[in-house]
């Protein structure tokens, strides 16, 4: 059987702050991660700025283990793929698209599997790679960005909300069948979340729509990995 990383990835603002990606070919990535995930679930916060800061510090500090990890994956010869699975309820969007840039960057075979939840900036993580899974019990929430504390200067803050939009939108249409304006559609709809705007999908609802590729659990996921695996070897071109 193929030697793979199986990736949990979770992301959100603290004290629910929480980012992890599990190598087991890799145990001393794994342990640092954990010694850094550690870190943010025991530290106290004494105030919204102090939420905001170590939410900002803590994202680039994982951030930069996962893309050492990234390049141990990349550079290693037992780990022939990646498997990614998400239950995130979003988080920071810098760091999120980072993420899903990154794995959709990789040369090695990457499958995805939402369980549980892949809302907001989660989703543009779960379309990333090469081949997304979703359970039916689990939703993925599509709404427009939010940010909090003075705006300086209304049009021009609105228009770089709606720059990073764009970004997410397009980085989500480009990577799965979802055409951008539709998108754009779910996520400004009025009709179904109480205290929000934007759209709610379940697991079928998720595929019918393209977002993501099938529905299907673990070992959809891994039966998929592998044969991506074997047409990246017929292919000769296997990093």
């Amino acid at each position: 059987l193929a030697t793979m990383v199986i990736a949990s990835v979770m992301i959100a603002m603290p004290p629910k702050e929480f980012i992890a990606l599990m190598d087991t070919a890799r145990s001393i990535s794994k342990a640092k991660l954990l010694e850094a995930m550690k870190e943010i679930l025991d530290e106290k916060l004494d105030s919204a700025d102090d939420v905001l800061d170590t939410a900002n510090s803590r994202h680039e500090k994982l951030l930069a283990d996962i893309e050492a990890t990234e390049k141990e994956i990349e550079d290693s010869k037992r780990i022939e793929g990646v498997l990614i699975i998400l239950n995130t309820v979003g988080g920071d969007v810098e760091s999120g698209l980072a993420i899903a840039e990154m794995i959709a960057s990789m040369k090695k075979p990457t499958v995805s599997l939402v369980l549980g939840g892949g809302h907001s900036i989660g989703v543009p993580m779960a379309v990333s790679a090469d081949y997304s899974f979703i359970v039916p019990s689990a939703t993925m929430v599509i709404h427009p960005v939010r940010s909090n504390g003075m705006f300086i200067g209304v049009m021009q803050s609105y228009r770089n909300i709606e720059k990073i939009q764009d970004r997410i939108t397009g980085f989500i249409a480009s990577h799965s069948h979802m055409p951008q304006k539709r998108i754009e559609e779910l996520m400004l709809d009025t009709s179904q979340l109480v205290k929000d705007v934007g759209t709610m999908l379940e697991g079928k609802e998720a595929v019918k729509e393209g977002l993501i590729d099938e529905v299907g659990g673990i070992s959809q996921s891994l039966e998929k990995l592998y044969e991506l695996i074997r047409q990246q070897k017929c292919n000769g071109n296997f990093a």
